[in-house]
């Protein structure tokens, strides 16, 4: 190397993909593996010929690390960058375009240098909307194509980190999709179902799909908080695929389902346990024997229970409308709907389901209690809209009395009534029997709405 000459670095060992740094950039880290990178470069040959350059373009050039979506060397310079780096990268042929070249602009067999500027980058997207939520950062790449989905039984590393300190780190077994049971946030099973064996990866995690706004106090994670995860998917058993299933194994694991669900239900895990009976309901789509039915019956029931406890009363109505499609004098269904309606004060909703409750059992003490309430808050409901309407047509009596002129204002501007003036007002206009026929009418309409 002579003086003023640049290092060269070897990229690869056999020196076929080299750097010269130009501009050192900031910081330790670099671009791994399924990162969504951003830079500018021109590219040359080696008598300095321009044959590409994003800068003449005028946009940076964007492309993501490691799925061989642009030349070899690139994917293996890029991901040694640094923010903000400038270099040189010097490409040999089979690093390149190799004997064919790219006509017209590169020729067979050419050695090219690339001159680059990493502008920055992001991880792979792997949140559910594609909105950044769920950053992935390859640290270990897997061969291996086994991976998990709903349901599998999973086997992971989780180190959980925010601001730098580590607040979780343990080996968890689960099945996918039950991970709350465990503590795990979402962010991790929805990671964990992009991976496959043998994979580690870094994980930034938006708040949302973490922790969310209530943050966790034992672990020191405040609201609003993002988080970053490491995992190392050990292993996993590929989940149950329903549409094999025979009738017989839907019944099963419907029934495995439901009793999840009430194990869930008891720990006080909500939402886990309304998952479960769904999936009980689900898998049981196409089957239509008995058992079945009823199996879906108490499940959807248990669904409306789960609502309740969540204090989502409009889908618990809907849960319990499920049930009693099929079994319309199911009494935990009637009675837990009326409960409903008497919480978005559906009363008289609510009196009718309680009554059906009685009709089929007599002696239901707690169904007698809600009906008796229902009673008193339609009473209640009826006597405010009396009030209502006797306070409106006593303030628009009393404002029409304020509208009629005094009498001795009228005798005094006309003078004398008259037996004449009764007959016919010098304006035009007579009071017949049809206006007296429709004032009363009005008073009789007004004494109407005042008894509703």
């Amino acid at each position: 190397m002579t003086a003023g000459e640049i290092e060269k670095i070897n990229i690869t060992p056999d020196g076929g993909v080299q750097k010269q740094i130009l501009k050192e950039g900031t910081g330790d880290n670099t671009p791994e593996n399924g990162c969504n990178v951003s830079l500018h470069y021109t590219g040359k040959l080696t008598d300095g010929t321009i044959f590409d350059s994003s800068l003449d373009r005028g946009e940076p050039f964007e492309f993501t690390l490691g799925t061989r979506s642009v030349i070899q060397a690139f994917d293996l310079g890029v991901i040694t960058m640094k923010l903000g780096e400038k270099c040189n990268l010097i490409c040999a042929p089979e690093y390149a375009y190799g004997e064919s070249g790219s006509p017209p602009s590169i020729p067979p067999n050419a050695t090219l240098i690339f001159e680059l500027e990493m502008l920055g980058w992001k991880g792979a997207d792997v949140s559910p909307n594609k909105d950044g939520s769920i950053e992935r950062f390859t640290i270990v790449s897997s061969d291996k194509r086994r991976s998990p989905n709903d349901g599998s039984l999973c086997k992971a590393h989780i180190t959980g980190k925010y601001d730098g300190k580590v607040f979780d780190e343990r080996e968890v077994e689960f099945n996918l999709g039950e991970g709350s049971d465990l503590g795990l946030i979402e962010g991790v099973e929805i990671a964990i179902e992009k991976m496959v064996v043998g994979e580690e990866s870094r994980f930034k995690i938006k708040s949302r799909y973490a922790f969310g706004t209530k943050g966790n106090e034992q672990l020191n994670i405040p609201p609003n908080a993002d988080v970053e995860y490491i995992i190392k998917l050990i292993d996993c058993e590929k989940g149950l695929e329903d549409w094999k299933f025979t009738p017989e194994e839907r019944l099963t694991h419907s029934k495995i389902y439901k009793e999840k669900g009430t194990k869930y239900f008891k720990k006080e895990n909500y939402s886990l346990a309304l998952k479960m009976y769904k999936k009980c309901v689900d898998v049981l789509d196409s089957n239509s024997d008995e058992e079945s039915h009823k199996l879906k019956a108490a499940a959807y029931s248990n669904q409306a229970l789960c609502y309740q406890k969540t204090n989502d009363h409009f889908e618990a109505k809907q849960a319990c409308n499920e049930t009693l499609k099929l079994e319309p004098n199911n009494i935990k269904a009637l009675y837990r709907r009326g409960q409903c309606n008497v919480t978005v004060a559906e009363y008289d909703e609510a009196l009718l389901d309680f009554q059906k409750v009685l009709e089929l059992e007599p002696t239901n003490k707690a169904a007698q209690n809600q009906i008796q309430i229902c009673k008193h808050k339609i009473k209640e409901a009826k006597d405010k809209e009396k009030k209502i309407y006797a306070n409106m047509f006593s303030k628009l009596a009393a404002a029409d009395k304020e509208d009629t002129p005094p009498e001795n204002d009228v005798l005094a501007k006309c003078g004398e009534w008259r037996d004449e003036n009764a007959k016919s007002d010098k304006s035009g206009d007579e009071w017949t029997d049809e206006d007296t026929k429709r004032e009363a009418d009005f008073a009789l309409e007004r004494d109407n709405i005042v008894m509703i």
